[in-house]
């Protein structure tokens, strides 16, 4: 009789909680935006789908650090994967840095997030060569500058202090082929450094500005897009593996589709974030349409630099892209 119960009670272990997986994620998104409502339903239909055998708890708001923090985190194992922007990604798959080079979409956004659609599987082959598993990509927007100081056309940026994550290869090159001063801050230095005047200007997509408040300390927004921002979905292999094989196709499919609903979230929050700079007093600068030749000549000396130094993405990367946008 007590052998029996044994092995009930055993059975009834091995059946239930004792083979959940619960993964932990670090965003920084806050919970009560558009983004962290997305992910609160995501976590709930990932747990009943799967019997609450799979639960994703997730950290907003930057409460684990920012993104260099959380890779080191996810390296000694007390996190599980992330939310990642071009920088971090770039590091871990330097390959998907190409969606984000400066003058290639001009505002493009539709013909941008089809090619890296695209290019998904490709990337997603890198990430896996990294040991990351990625569950999906972003669309952050279009990249504009916002500055303090008056620039109506890309020759007068030349000599603006910009800010620059420090390490990125990318914002490097465009910099330094801009004439730009670079001035190297984390993400969270950048607002008191534009209130003391270390730094004149700054680049990131409308939402963004907004978020971090930078709209209250720059006077200007070059309406001119230099680039297109993403970001990905980020878990570590090893974590990814400690899902039953039953559970994550399912999973896959529940995380597509809120990213897609992220995805189409952050056009009209981008749109909102424009005009809610208009609103409080931000001045909209016009480039004019020789910028955009200008840009295209700009565009080729940061590849050909970039290459050269060979510490970003392959030319094999490059070619794919190209191929692409040749098909728009």
């Amino acid at each position: 009789m007590r052998k029996n119960i044994y092995i009930c009670l055993v059975a009834f272990l091995f059946s239930t909680s004792a083979f959940s997986v619960k993964l932990k994620f670090a965003v920084l998104a806050p919970k009560q935006t558009s983004w962290g409502k997305a992910l609160v339903k995501m976590s709930k239909e990932i747990k009943k789908a799967t019997d609450g055998k799979v639960k994703f708890k997730i950290y907003y708001g930057g409460v684990k650090g920012d993104e260099p923090v959380v890779r080191r985190l996810i390296n000694a194992k007390m996190l599980d994967g992330g939310i990642f922007t071009g920088k971090t990604l770039g590091e871990i798959n330097g390959d998907v840095r190409v969606m984000e080079l400066p003058f290639t979409y001009f505002g493009d956004n539709k013909s941008a997030l089809e090619d890296l659609g695209s290019l998904q599987a490709y990337f997603n082959k890198g990430f896996r060569k990294q040991k990351f598993e990625n569950l999906g990509f972003f669309e952050l927007g279009s990249v504009y500058f916002v500055s303090q100081k008056k620039t109506e056309s890309l020759d007068s940026l030349k000599g603006l202090k910009i800010w620059s994550w420090p390490g990125d290869n990318l914002v490097d090159a465009m910099i330094k082929e801009m004439n730009l001063i670079s001035v190297p801050a984390p993400l969270t230095d950048v607002l008191s450094s534009l209130s003391t005047g270390i730094i004149e200007a700054a680049y990131a997509p409308p939402l963004g500005i907004l978020a971090l408040q930078w709209n209250t300390k720059v006077k200007y927004l070059v309406e001119f897009p230099i680039s297109y921002s993403i970001g990905a979905f980020l878990v570590h292999e090893s974590s990814w593996n400690k899902i039953p094989k039953q559970f994550r196709g399912k999973v896959k499919e529940i995380v597509t589709k809120y990213v897609d609903q992220i995805n189409k979230a952050n056009k009209s929050d981008n749109k909102i974030a424009l005009e809610e700079m208009k609103k409080s007093g931000v001045e909209f600068l016009q480039f004019s349409k020789d910028d955009i030749q200008k840009g295209n000549s700009l565009r080729k000396k940061i590849i050909d630099r970039l290459l050269g130094e060979g510490t970003l993405f392959s030319k094999n990367a490059l070619t794919k892209l190209e191929t692409e946008i040749k098909k728009n």
